[in-house]
């Protein structure tokens, strides 16, 4: 998969919904005296080699095939969104067996799209049921009236990574710096390491 669409000589990066990779374009900024073009997007991964040279996207995506590169940024905490006036939010913390008789307005998985929860959100802000999703997803769109909670490692639910993703025939140097970036290198690095095309899991968030 090539790029059909020519792209700018800035580099390009989107990046889904419940990413705060601010602090990674800011140190690109550093590292290369500018700072990236970024698209925030509920799916950026049709914008992949079209109008983003790479982006950070939410896995499992069976979209992803082998001509793709993968770099593993870190994975999600599982979450559940609850009213605000509920027991669950006054207690402060929550399990799935608490919550086994309540009403699921939302469970995320692969095939989820973001604007379902989004729905299923407000359904929850006028204290009626809950919603399960990476955490944080869960906190970038929760409103005053509903307050999200991580969920205890190792209960049923589906585990999501957020990666950086790019078409292998385009890649370049300058995302391989931006590779870097995620992997903690900063200005003072050197850059004669080479950035691994995939990896292993990371801190939770």
């Amino acid at each position: 998969m090539g790029k059909t669409v020519a792209l700018s000589a800035m580099l390009t990066i989107a990046f889904v919904t419940g990413t705060e990779p601010g602090k990674w374009f800011r140190r690109y900024g550093q590292l290369t005296g500018s700072e990236p073009r970024t698209i925030p997007s509920d799916d950026p991964f049709p914008l992949i080699g079209y109008e983003a040279d790479a982006a950070l996207i939410r896995l499992p995506d069976e979209r992803v095939t082998d001509e793709f590169h993968v770099v593993r940024c870190y994975e999600e905490a599982a979450g559940v969104a609850v009213p605000k006036d509920s027991v669950y939010a006054e207690v402060g913390e929550v399990n799935r067996t608490d919550l086994a008789d309540e009403i699921v307005n939302f469970t995320y998985a692969e095939h989820s799209l973001i604007d379902d929860l989004r729905t299923a959100l407000s359904v929850v802000a006028a204290n009626v049921g809950i919603a399960y999703g990476p955490l944080p997803l869960l906190k970038a769109l929760s409103k005053k009236q509903v307050v999200p909670f991580e969920l205890p490692a190792g209960e049923d639910s589906e585990a999501t990574t957020i990666a950086l993703v790019w078409c292998k025939a385009d890649d370049c140097d300058a995302i391989q710096d931006f590779v870097g970036i995620t992997k903690g290198r900063t200005p003072r690095s050197s850059r004669g390491e080479s950035h691994p095309r995939s990896g292993g899991k990371r801190t939770r968030r």
